[in-house]
């Protein structure tokens, strides 16, 4: 995870990334790409008068197109690539079929791809794709399969929703955290503490660390918080 304080760095880190993707030549495409490329940019804003923080995140997701080695002449490692990016592909299907048919379970662990797009599909997500497709009659296969992926896509319907938070959650979440690092840290045997840091760690198992008393009672704070949130 790298961090970008403006837009210059920003598109660093995405010139890194694209510079990183493996390209090969096949006999469909001289400079095919070999894996799915994603771009996520995490964004969080704090406004300054109500001290609520705003978080969302962009994914930019490139996928490598389906290939049939009949045609890409693909062998040894273009070979294992070109089988890997067809089952991701595969498996991202099978989610997309569940997501528009609004099927209970979404098979979203079945592939690495489908796992890292979740948040990118499904929830309160909002989805556009753009299909590429070639204007050549030999790939009118591929075009078809491309724009019937592209049509169940459209099937999706999610409720896009902002995700903000007040301070006062933040601030007590925060607190929490820093209170189990404390317990946790007390909890940890150290060289010549004997039996006392095993009554230490003894008092954390059963939650009465140093530490844990002050971190529930926060706990509460923000249950507290939270809900006055939602009656204001």
């Amino acid at each position: 995870v790298r961090t970008a304080q403006n837009s210059e760095e920003l598109s660093q880190h995405f010139r890194d990334g694209v510079a990183a993707r493996r390209t090969a030549s096949t006999a469909m495409n001289s400079a095919s790409t070999r894996a799915h490329s994603i771009f996520s940019v995490s964004v969080e804003a704090c406004d300054v008068f109500t001290k609520k923080i705003s978080r969302g995140k962009m994914g930019f997701i490139d996928l490598a197109g389906s290939e049939r080695v009949g045609k890409t002449g693909a062998t040894a490692e273009i070979l294992r690539e070109a089988q890997s990016i067809n089952k991701s592909l595969s498996a991202l299907g099978d989610v997309i079929s569940a997501l528009s048919t609004g099927e209970k379970f979404v098979p979203y662990r079945n592939n690495l791809l489908t796992r890292l797009m979740q948040d990118s599909l499904g929830g309160n997500a909002k989805t556009l794709m753009f299909v590429n497709i070639s204007p050549v009659d030999y790939n009118v296969d591929e075009t078809m399969t491309s724009l019937a992926y592209g049509a169940r896509v459209q099937l999706i319907t999610n409720k896009a929703e902002k995700f903000v938070e007040s301070g006062e959650v933040a601030r007590l979440k925060k607190e929490v955290e820093e209170f189990k690092a404390q317990a946790l840290a007390q909890a940890q045997p150290q060289a010549g503490a004997g039996d006392v840091m095993q009554g230490d760690a003894a008092a954390a198992a059963s939650g009465t660390a140093p530490g844990a008393f002050e971190a529930s009672e926060v706990e509460a704070g923000i249950l507290a918080a939270m809900k006055k949130g939602k009656k204001e």
